[in-house]
């Protein structure tokens, strides 16, 4: 099984910084590209791009935390939330005694 995860493309977990306006301050997230993607998926599944998620994000969080101590690491969060709640081919990959009902 742990050759799903070394095996993984090194770019994937290169990580790679975006500037980006919110609220008016323009602001430098570095994330991983595999999370960039997934940013990317998502925003496209809600008809927006990226930065526009992001911001709405930003904003909903702040509206209903008042705060985001680290908020790349809230992206990563949200991402594999996201992940989680999409039907998965998790099982597709997992050797047949494996499968849980």
């Amino acid at each position: 099984m742990c050759e799903l995860y070394v095996k993984a493309d090194p770019i994937l977990y290169e990580s790679r910084a975006r500037s980006l306006r919110i609220r008016g301050v323009v602001t430098t997230l570095r994330l991983e590209n595999q999370f960039w993607d997934i940013l990317r998926e998502i925003a496209e599944v809600d008809g927006m791009t990226t930065n526009q998620l992001i911001t709405k994000l930003y904003d909903e969080v702040m509206d209903y935390r008042g705060e985001v101590v680290n908020f790349a690491s809230f992206l990563r969060v949200s991402c594999t939330r996201f992940l989680s709640q999409r039907p998965s081919n998790v099982r597709e990959l997992l050797p047949r005694a494996q499968h849980v009902p």
